[in-house]
């Protein structure tokens, strides 16, 4: 199993991903494309894409222009049934790769934050198991549209779309279910200053927001990990 992770902002990380990629026993291919790296050409060297999450906007590609590229990629690796996450960020990119309109500034939320599932997600091979409603952590300014062939999976009462499949196993997610409370607590240090200057408060409520919420965030975290490895 060789899956291609596409990295797109510096201090991001696969976190619980990663954790059900080493236990399949996958093969990571790391590109950083926002620092030259070059993305391949097509999906022939890999059996799954993993797009991760960034301080940018889906749209920005004068300054990532990139961009186009990827979002070819990303439907090169669905036309040919193979595996696809996009986490955050990646998930704004999928939906835009699939016709759907990106909203910028328009669904603010940080934090541990309550999603749920629709009735879709109940059959779902990746959701299906989770709880009907959990928290999970999010950090994002911008939503999307959901795409025409999309299936709608989870949401909430800030961001309509949080989650969607398109087909066998492309997956979209607006809620970064990869962060768990280590990663949580090396992004509130690595980012501290960017978080302090719109959430003054979060570093004094870090440790009891990550008590209350961080056991059950994690659980569905590295549920909803492990789900998606099983459709490589």
């Amino acid at each position: 199993m060789r899956v291609l992770v596409v990295q797109n902002y510096d201090n991001t990380g696969l976190g619980q991903v990663g954790t059900a990629l080493a236990e399949a026993g996958a093969e990571l291919d790391l590109c950083r494309p926002y620092q030259g790296d070059p993305l391949p050409q097509d999906a022939n060297g890999h059996d799954a894409l993993v797009v991760l999450g960034g301080g940018q906007n889906a749209l920005a590609d004068e300054d990532y222009p990139y961009f186009p590229a990827l979002l070819e990629l990303t439907r090169d690796f669905a036309g040919k049934d193979r595996s696809v996450l996009g986490i955050c960020l990646g998930g704004q990119l999928l939906a835009r790769a699939f016709g759907a309109d990106n909203h910028i500034g328009a669904a603010v939320e940080f934090g541990w934050c309550g999603v749920s599932l629709t009735t879709s997600a109940k059959a779902d091979p990746v959701l299906g198991a989770l709880p009907e409603k959990f928290p999970i952590f999010q950090w994002h300014d911008d939503t999307f549209d959901l795409p025409e062939k999309a299936v709608r999976l989870a949401g909430n009462d800030v961001a309509q779309n949080q989650a969607f499949r398109i087909g066998r196993a492309v997956y979209g997610f607006q809620f970064h279910f990869e962060a768990d409370r280590p990663l949580v607590r090396d992004w509130s240090t690595s980012f501290a200053t960017l978080i302090a200057d719109r959430h003054p408060d979060w570093a004094g409520k870090l440790d009891d927001e990550m008590d209350r919420n961080g056991p059950d965030a994690d659980a569905a975290g590295l549920a909803i990990a492990r789900a998606w490895v099983a459709t490589i």
